[in-house]
């Protein structure tokens, strides 16, 4: 082995060591919420009358944009960068997040939110 690549070699392993809960394969998507839940939460909240969401049941909406794949997109929303914070903001309060978006305020909590958002998260 290349001594002169040791530094480089131990900056990579700790950065790895630091990933702690996220996904490594979706950059800034941390898994502290219940995906589970999240799921279920879904369904209460009738996301899929807007929505077409893979795994939940009836949910065929046409009204708001398919979340397929949401796991491994860019954007929320087209205007926030889709990481875990972001995400959860969108979903308390998507329209401070973007004026005149037809996404209502659904009275989420924060935990909620979490939830929510990590059930999102696995969908790839």
């Amino acid at each position: 082995m290349n001594l002169a690549h040791l530094p480089l070699l131990l900056m990579t392993l700790m950065l790895v060591a630091c990933e702690g809960g996220r996904d490594p394969s979706q950059p800034g998507l941390r898994m502290d919420g219940n995906p589970a839940h999240g799921k279920q939460l879904i369904s209460q909240y009738t996301c899929g009358a807007c929505h077409v969401i893979p795994g939940i049941h009836g949910a065929d909406g046409l009204v708001g944009p398919p979340l397929t794949m949401f796991g491994r997109r860019a954007y929320i929303g087209g205007e926030l960068p889709n990481t875990p914070a972001n995400l959860q903001r969108w979903l308390l309060d998507p329209p401070a997040v973007e004026p005149g978006t037809a996404m209502p305020r659904l009275g989420l909590s924060r935990a909620e939110a979490r939830d929510v958002a990590a059930y999102l998260s696995t969908l790839r």
